[in-house]
């Protein structure tokens, strides 16, 4: 009664406002806890029971060939691998309790105090920055609940975690939050960031590394131990090794020796991703085939092809010559792959010399970006030939040709559409030569001549048959161009059909794909040799013996050029395109096939120079690499061709075929379409041989060595001479010189032309066959005519003046 009497007296004293304030507040308070308890026995929360059913994504791991290394984790939204609570160290277990919930084993999932004190501060600063959350309340958040900080969610997460203690030991909470815990970027779990940091596994991690692994997830950016704030990653370590101390879980001895530790972290690159160019090419194959959210989140172990060994040289020596590669040359980008040619499996891939470099555009992967070939395309051109009957013996002229029927054959040197004159990247001509030389020494004039003679749309056929997938047009649209890289192909490509005559004609499909098994261990996918015979082992054999020629490629590239190895059988062939926008290099033992690519992403072009000086030492320094750890035998040599004593003189090396008929090229002598058929018939029916016989005339005029003769040439049924300039005659050199002849018989002859000092000064093909010309040199002089005669004979004569 005294205690009632009190409280009256003193509320007496209390004025009348603030008691119905306190009322109002009372009535409010009430009012407003009611509302929680009735919107919280209402609210639709997610079921308990979906945080067992529920199915946690699980990262798909790409490995090397040895199923051992881990190139890289293809993830969505997270990047996981769930493990038990007894596989993760109790080093990790006790520093997330000692730093995140010291109260863990004895709260009832949520912690009032922390709670109001974080509200406290998100109220005063507006920010909802602090969370106060226990680990039972950051597994509700991780598992159950969406991101957001807003007040109905934090109750929801609240009551969950209260509902989540009842339901579920303290062992399966905390096994749950260290496998779902965001530890950086993509990086989700503690095995997780055990491997990626440490490149162990969570149950070997030692007190030190635990303690780094726990001070993470506060700020994962923040702490990384890759970006600007490392000391303060470092700091904060310690304090979770302080409160590992303080909370009995080490001892201080213990707690010096990990404050001590010089722990190591893993590079950033290699921590992230290992052969990057490979694993997206990877990725993307197994997104087309299992799609996009299985490859995120279906836990696939994918074992690669790749030899991450090998893989590591290439990116070393990739590294080592790009840089050089640019300031000499202005190739600021180049790629490489390498091929087994007996299983068609990628053994390497580097898709540009710095992944991370977006200057160059680093991350386009160049091994399957589209690029013209330049001239290594042509050993399919003349593989398409050899299926055709000819030989590696077969001959023809390299002499400047016009190729172009919308232009004269005597327009030799018109390179401006529409006419078609290429050059040899040496600039010179060097009269017959073999389609082995040819090809080994990359002459360009031969290879169009080679190219007309197999046929664009077989050798369009042949390149598809060995694996080149992006010549997808029709053989007019490329036309004899083609030979000299007039299309487009990828590296990857044309390494795996080079493979085909590694492998004496047989092809294997590239792939990168050793096996693919699903999260249950179901087998999905397993390589499987898949062999197919494209191209006769007599020519695939035949094409090795050339490109391993070394020899025969010694007068253009020399005797010791990168292309040579010594001791080892390597066949191999550069390209070049013409306005040296890019270079080339593939190379082939049985055992192995490597391509490489330089130039600029941007399409810009280099210095001037062949691919034989800018890319072929960068290949070579791999490719002693890879032939030693991948060593082969000799390649097969061609059987000996049965018939081929008794074939076209042409066919065999002979270009001066029958002296009785004159000097011609090569279609004069054989039907290109079935060269060991025996003579042509009507050569000048195929409107090209006029044009490739032009400049035979012409260069037979040289080599016949007519500059001095001064007698009438006769034969072939009549006399032929030069009347005017006369023989020893002095004329100005500041008047035009008329050119005159005469014949017994003006309608035998086709055409004239004319050579001052073995330079073409002008042709006739009207009778009476006269030309005038400006003499661009003084002093002695020697003019030669040639006579292109009616049925395909020629005949020569010369002779010599003065020009004063």
């Amino acid at each position: 009664m005294k205690l009632l009497r009190s409280f009256r007296r003193v509320a007496g004293w209390v004025p009348e406002w603030v008691k119905v304030a306190f009322l109002g507040g009372a009535a409010l308070l009430l009012f407003f806890l009611g509302g929680i308890i009735i919107w919280a026995a209402v609210m639709p929360i997610p079921s308990i029971n979906s945080f067992e059913n529920r199915q946690v994504a699980e990262s798909t791991k790409i490995y090397d060939r040895t199923g051992n290394v881990v190139l890289y984790d293809v993830h969505g939204s997270v990047r996981r691998t769930s493990v038990p609570l007894d596989a993760i160290s109790p080093y990790i277990q006790q520093a997330t309790i000692a730093i995140e919930d010291d109260t863990f084993y004895e709260n009832a999932g949520f912690r009032p105090l922390s709670f109001a004190r974080a509200a406290f501060v998100n109220i005063t600063t507006g920010s909802y920055a602090q969370g106060g959350s226990t680990i039972t309340q950051q597994v509700v958040k991780n598992a159950l609940l969406n991101k957001s900080k807003t007040i109905p969610r934090k109750i929801e997460e609240i009551i969950l975690a209260l509902r989540l203690t009842r339901a579920y030991s303290k062992q399966q909470i905390l096994n749950t939050y260290l496998n779902e815990n965001p530890y950086g970027g993509t990086i989700y779990g503690i095995e997780e960031a055990s491997q990626y940091f440490f490149g162990i596994d969570a149950k070997d991690v030692d007190i030190a590394q635990a303690a780094y692994l726990a001070a993470l997830p506060q700020a994962p950016t923040y702490y990384s131990p890759y970006g600007n704030h490392r000391d303060a990653l470092d700091r904060r370590k310690n304090l979770v090794l302080l409160k590992m101390e303080e909370q009995g879980y080490i001892t201080e001895e213990e707690y010096q020796a990990a404050v001590d530790e010089a722990v190591e972290f893993k590079k950033a690159l290699a921590a992230g991703i290992k052969a990057p160019h490979f694993v997206f090419f990877i990725r993307e194959y197994l997104e087309e085939k299992y799609g996009a959210d299985q490859v995120a989140a279906g836990g696939l172990r994918v074992i690669t092809t790749l030899d991450y060994d090998l893989q590591q040289k290439m990116d070393e020596v990739v590294t080592k010559h790009g840089p050089g590669m640019y300031s000499n040359f202005n190739a600021s980008n180049a790629g490489m792959v390498a091929i087994d040619p007996k299983t068609g499996q990628i053994l390497a891939m580097v898709g540009s010399r710095d992944y991370f470099n977006d200057d160059i555009e680093g991350k386009v992967n160049v091994t399957i970006a589209e690029r013209q070939p330049g001239s290594s395309f042509k050993p399919f051109v003349y593989a398409t030939a050899l299926k055709k009957g000819y030989t590696p013996e077969t001959a023809v002229f390299n002499l400047q040709t016009q190729f172009s029927t919308a232009c004269s054959p005597q327009d030799v040197a018109n390179a401006e559409p529409p006419c078609y004159s290429p050059q040899n990247y040496d600039g010179k001509f060097s009269g017959p030569i073999t389609f082995r030389d040819a090809l080994a020494q990359s002459q360009n004039i031969p290879a169009v001549k080679v190219l007309y003679l197999a046929g664009i749309g077989e050798s369009l056929k042949t390149a598809e048959d060995m694996g080149i997938t992006t010549l997808r047009e029709k053989p007019g649209f490329y036309g004899l161009t083609l030979v000299l890289g007039g299309g487009e192909v990828t590296l990857l490509d044309e390494t795996s059909a080079y493979s085909v005559f590694a492998n004496d004609g047989v092809r294997n499909p590239p792939t990168g794909i050793l096996e693919v098994t699903d999260k249950n261990d179901r087998v999905l996918e397993k390589y499987e040799s898949k062999p197919d015979r494209v191209l006769d082992a007599q020519i695939a054999r035949q094409i090795n013996s050339i490109l391993s020629n070394n020899e025969a490629r010694a007068p253009e590239f020399g005797a010791a050029s990168p292309l040579y190895f010594p001791g080892a059988d390597v066949a191999d062939k550069t390209g070049t395109t013409n306005d040296f926008r890019d270079v080339w290099v593939l190379g082939y033992t049985p055992s192995i096939s490597v391509g490489a690519w330089a130039g600029n992403n941007d399409n810009t072009p280099m210095v001037r120079r062949i691919a034989a000086f800018i890319i072929a030492p960068m290949w070579h320094d791999f490719m002693e690499y890879a032939i030693e750890k991948y060593p082969a035998d000799s390649f097969p040599v061609a059987s000996p061709d049965p018939s081929y004593d008794s074939l076209p003189p042409v066919l065999r090396g002979n270009w001066n075929t029958d002296p009785s008929k004159g000097l011609h090229d090569i279609l004069y002598w054989i039907n290109k379409d079935n060269p060991r058929s025996g003579f042509n018939v009507n050569p000048w029916a195929d409107v090209q041989t006029i044009h490739w016989d032009y400049p035979v005339q012409l260069w037979a005029g040289g080599f016949a060595g007519g500059a001095g003769s001064t007698t009438p040439a006769t034969g072939h049924g009549g006399m032929y001479a030069i009347t005017s300039p006369g023989a020893g005659s002095v004329v100005p050199a500041s008047s035009p010189i008329i050119v005159t002849i005469s014949a017994t018989n003006f309608q035998n002859i086709s055409s004239v032309t004319y050579l001052l000092n073995g330079t073409p000064v002008g042709s006739s093909m009207v009778s009476p066959f006269t030309i005038s010309f400006q003499p661009a040199v003084q002093g002695h002089a020697a003019l030669q005519a040639i006579f292109q005669l009616r049925g395909g004979a020629t005949e020569q004569t010369s002779i010599q003046f003065t020009i004063e």
